[in-house]
């Protein structure tokens, strides 16, 4: 599956009728923090998704691979111990 820009996502929102915040509260994210990737710079974004919240909404949203992970912080490390 080949990965969507940032522009590309908000043209699909816009084309099916989606608020960011609408989106962000049905998958259980931050609407804050999906509007501020959504909304970064695309060549420099501040933003790089790389761990926890901020990559699991770039993995939903198709603007990178891997996996989604619901488990944050000590929990996640604990787990990786394990």
């Amino acid at each position: 599956m080949p990965l969507k820009t940032r522009a590309e996502v908000r043209q699909e929102f816009a084309s099916r009728g989606w608020s960011i915040s609408g989106w962000a509260k049905q998958h259980g994210y931050s609407p804050v923090l999906v509007g501020y990737i959504l909304n970064d710079d695309e060549r420099n974004p501040k933003r790089k998704c790389l761990r926890g919240e901020s990559h699991n909404i770039a993995v939903a949203l198709g603007l990178k691979h891997g996996e989604i992970s619901r488990t944050t912080g000590v929990q996640h490390y604990t787990a990786l111990a394990a």
